[in-house]
């Protein structure tokens, strides 16, 4: 997810224009005059990385066509805390009316593409590579996940039909861990698709038995990292080593992931990169005095 996702833009910013009865903003019909210009600003108060700058230009281009949206920094670079984003000309009751749906969508990008670099950084030297997971907001998934690939991230898949993903409860259902990897495989098989297979494991014996299956990407959920150097030496030890992947997951911190990028595995997979970033501050004030539109 490394091109910015206009469709999906498109479709949240409908959805949320549409929550906030944009057409309806009575606030700014009844305080506005009608026919005032105004030129805007949105502006950073902290430090952090620019993220999802083509969804301003999406909620000004659903709320008023003529508003000039004009992005000042690119996605991905550095905030300094003082910086301005996006400058904007137009109607002053446009601006206005389209204000809060711009920074909600901006605020959560940046803060998600933030996050990220944070965890990117602390990892950095190791082979380690950061990964997200599905535990976005509803209905804004590809701006979340594209968010953290301007920060630095990687995506894991995108939706249940992008690859198979053995979790515990699939194990625990099909009956071991051998059986359900043999079970999709025969589904492979019976339906013609190929697709890549992560399996989940919670133990080192759990991991042996998947290596023994020859799965080719296994996950280390809520390992101890004692047990994460034992199996990154496990598989040290085979002959296909160099064709399994290692991914650590589960409750992985930024106190915590250098410790375990340094076990040696391949990728760690960060749920909190997009259900707890914290949107980062931005403000969007008015610059000038509102002038009567020309006409």
């Amino acid at each position: 997810m490394t091109e910015f996702p206009s469709q999906a833009a498109r479709t949240a910013v409908a959805a949320a224009l549409a929550e906030d009865e944009s057409g309806q903003d009575i606030t700014t019909a009844w305080s506005v005059p009608e026919g005032l210009a105004a030129v805007a600003e949105i502006r950073a108060r902290q430090c952090g990385i620019a993220g999802g700058l083509p969804a301003v230009a999406e909620v000004f281009a659903q709320v008023d066509p003529e508003v000039t949206v004009e992005a000042l920094v690119p996605d991905g670079a550095r905030l300094t805390g003082d910086d301005v984003l996006v400058r904007l000309s137009g109607s002053a009751r446009s601006l206005i009316t389209g204000e809060r749906t711009a920074l909600n969508f901006l605020q959560r990008m940046c803060g998600i593409a933030t996050l990220t670099d944070r965890y990117v950084q602390a990892v950095a030297g190791t082979e380690a590579r950061i990964l997200d997971t599905r535990k976005t907001a509803p209905g804004v998934r590809a701006l979340d996940k594209y968010a953290v690939t301007v920060g630095g991230g990687r995506n894991h898949r995108l939706n249940l039909a992008a690859m198979v993903l053995l979790k515990e409860n699939h194990i625990a259902a099909a009956g071991g861990v051998t059986t359900a990897i043999d079970a999709v495989r025969r589904g492979m098989a019976r339906t013609g698709q190929k697709v890549e297979t992560d399996v989940e494991v919670q133990t080192v014996a759990q991991a042996v038995e998947a290596l023994d299956a020859t799965a080719r990407w296994i996950m280390l959920d809520n390992m101890p990292v004692a047990d994460i150097e034992m199996v990154v030496k496990v598989r040290a030890e085979r002959a296909d080593a160099s064709r399994i992947l290692l991914e650590a997951s589960g409750t992985v911190r930024l106190d915590s992931v250098r410790a375990i990028a340094e076990t040696g595995v391949d990728l760690i997979s960060v749920g909190a990169l997009t259900h707890s970033a914290p949107a980062l501050d931005l403000t969007m004030l008015l610059t000038t005095d509102p002038v009567p539109c020309p006409r």
